[in-house]
């Protein structure tokens, strides 16, 4: 049969780490890896700010971050191709069509995930905590790296939830990256275009591998919402 032809296939390619396989699998980790971390970077200090500070703005600033974790990836993609055409603002740095453009998209969803979650997590440890800590004559920076601690488990959940959510994105990356095979195609939209073009193998094998690492991403935040559950 068809089907049991194209999963025979489907293993193969996986077992015998087919070349073309790999390199859209390590492209892949390698796009979604930087963004995660430049949106922590971004993401984790001002969480800590909101979580800890009260300003002017403060409440409408957490309400923009939680409005954007729900932001269509094509939308971002849109923006993005619009500032890195060769017609728009900062077309000459040629970043259009290449992995760096798909890094900047993929930044842009995973940022306020990062940003909104961990700020909740932060909010929610018991104030006690931080009081005992101001209490025993600690600088704000220790009451801060306290509070961090203390939220460790939650703001790890927020990571990893962003890196799931960047590892499946497809519009965004379609947009400013192109698809370019050997440059910029990754699995997601490797997966849409060898699926448009009846190529179901290549698209089955690449699919596993997303659903496996999907598992992976989803065991791991479970493990990790348990275990700060438990403390």
């Amino acid at each position: 049969m068809f089907l049991i032809d194209s999963f025979r296939t489907v293993f193969s390619l996986i077992l015998h780490l087919d070349s073309t396989l790999l390199e859209i699998i390590l492209l892949s980790l390698r796009v979604s890896g930087a963004a995660l971390v430049f949106a922590s970077a971004a993401g984790l200090p001002l969480a800590v700010l909101l979580g800890m500070k009260r300003f002017p703005g403060r409440s409408g600033i957490v309400s923009v971050l939680n409005t954007l974790m729900g932001l269509p990836p094509v939308v971002v993609g849109l923006f993005l191709y619009l500032l890195l055409s060769r017609s728009g603002p900062l077309g000459y740095l040629g970043l259009l069509y290449t992995p760096s453009a798909m890094v900047i998209a993929q930044t842009l969803l995973s940022f306020p995930i990062v940003a909104s979650l961990s700020h909740s997590a932060i909010v929610n440890v018991d104030p006690v905590i931080r009081q005992a800590a101001v209490s025993l004559g600690a600088l704000p920076a220790q009451v801060a790296v306290t509070v961090v601690r203390e939220a460790r488990y939650g703001i790890l959940a927020g990571v990893i939830a962003a890196f799931g959510r960047v590892m499946a994105e497809v519009g965004a990356i379609m947009i400013v990256g192109g698809n370019i095979a050997g440059h910029t195609r990754v699995m997601t939209t490797t997966i849409a275009l060898e699926t448009d073009k009846g190529n179901f193998e290549l698209a089955l094998a690449l699919g596993i591998v997303l659903l496996g690492i999907s598992l992976l991403i989803n065991s791991v935040l479970h493990a990790v919402q348990r275990k700060g559950a438990l403390q």
